[in-house]
């Protein structure tokens, strides 16, 4: 489970779904400014000129949605990778269906055999997609430690890169719900944003690529009951911060906090790529990231405990703060 944020984005004045838009191709030093800032003052951007292949990207997103065109009895399946409705394990609820899958070869290859009638073939499918948007993640991770100014620029991706990361790629399918009462129920692109599919949270992990199709639903939350749609992307990836990431930057960074909506005419998927540390990864920002006049904010934990700890919890409970550091009363 993912839960949300207590900390408002800095950026009190977005308004509109007009995000910080980086341009991979563009130049390095320019690149590595612009993701500080989006991540300082929204932590969330839109990433162009990314590298990964128009055609990966279409083969997942037809395994993706052939999976979840199969009747009920056959997805039920492949639990417990696919769910519906219930999101977690404490009572929360949405108008959702997914697989989650952990983001190894081994372990997607494995699951195929449960989800596809042409386990070969998905699991190829999907493998490739994965280690691209990982790869993605990494290339950014390291230019955000080179716009900080860490000596070791491979001090976050590296926690992904390692064989025992506890990554996850995760397909979330939204079905349209339909508006009985809508008088535009005719129109294709007139959409009502009237159900929550996945609730207020922010993710746990270190950093989130996100992809999906062409129908709206985002919204990031700029501050507390501020809700701000993104429009939708397919030939860009979205990414936002991580808790983890909140951490390690001490709190430079920030974890948005994010939801998803259902509407009423076309279904919508998205693909969204978790990097993670691996369970026993001690998480603690670089010494560079410490100094006396910003001094640490949060005690060392493992992955595990963040983990166990944010699972524990429901969507839009805050977790974060059980891992500030108590400060003594002067």
């Amino acid at each position: 489970m993912v839960l949300a944020s207590p900390n408002p984005i800095r950026n009190q004045t977005i308004i509109s779904n007009e995000l910080p838009i980086v341009d991979l191709m563009a130049e390095r030093s320019e690149t590595t400014k612009l993701i500080v800032k989006a991540c300082e003052e929204y932590g969330f951007f839109k990433v162009i000129n990314h590298g990964i292949s128009y055609e990966t990207i279409a083969k997942t997103e037809e395994a993706g949605f052939g999976f979840f065109a199969k009747p009920l009895c056959q997805k039920k399946l492949a639990a417990p990778a696919y769910g519906c409705k219930n999101i977690g394990f404490n009572g929360d609820m949405g108008e959702v269906e997914y697989l989650l899958l952990n983001a190894t070869t081994h372990s997607i290859s494995q699951i195929s055999k449960t989800i596809s009638s042409d386990p070969i073939i998905f699991s190829s499918t999907v493998s490739g997609y994965t280690e691209a948007v990982k790869e993605l993640a990494c290339e950014i991770l390291e230019l955000m430690a080179e716009g900080l100014g860490v000596p070791d620029t491979w001090v976050f991706s590296r926690l992904i890169r390692d064989t025992d990361s506890d990554s996850i790629l995760r397909l979330n399918h939204y079905p349209p719900i339909i508006n009985r009462d809508s008088k535009d129920k005719d129109k294709s692109h007139s959409y009502n944003y009237t159900k929550v599919g996945f609730g207020e949270h922010s993710d746990p992990q270190i950093l989130t690529i996100l992809r999906s199709n062409d129908v709206g639903g985002l919204q990031i939350s700029p501050q507390h009951g501020v809700w701000v749609p993104v429009n939708p992307d397919p030939s860009a990836f979205y990414v936002n911060v991580g808790d983890v990431l909140e951490v390690m930057t001490n709190g430079r960074f920030v974890s948005v906090r994010h939801r998803a909506m259902t509407n009423s005419y076309k279904s919508r998927m998205s693909m969204a790529y978790f990097g993670a540390p691996p369970l026993n990864a001690c998480i603690v920002a670089p010494s560079v990231m410490v100094t006396p006049q910003r001094p640490s904010l949060f005690r060392p934990f493992t992955w595990a405990d963040y983990k166990k700890a944010t699972y524990s919890l429901r969507l839009g409970d805050s977790r974060i703060e059980l891992f500030k550091k108590c400060k003594e009363i002067e």
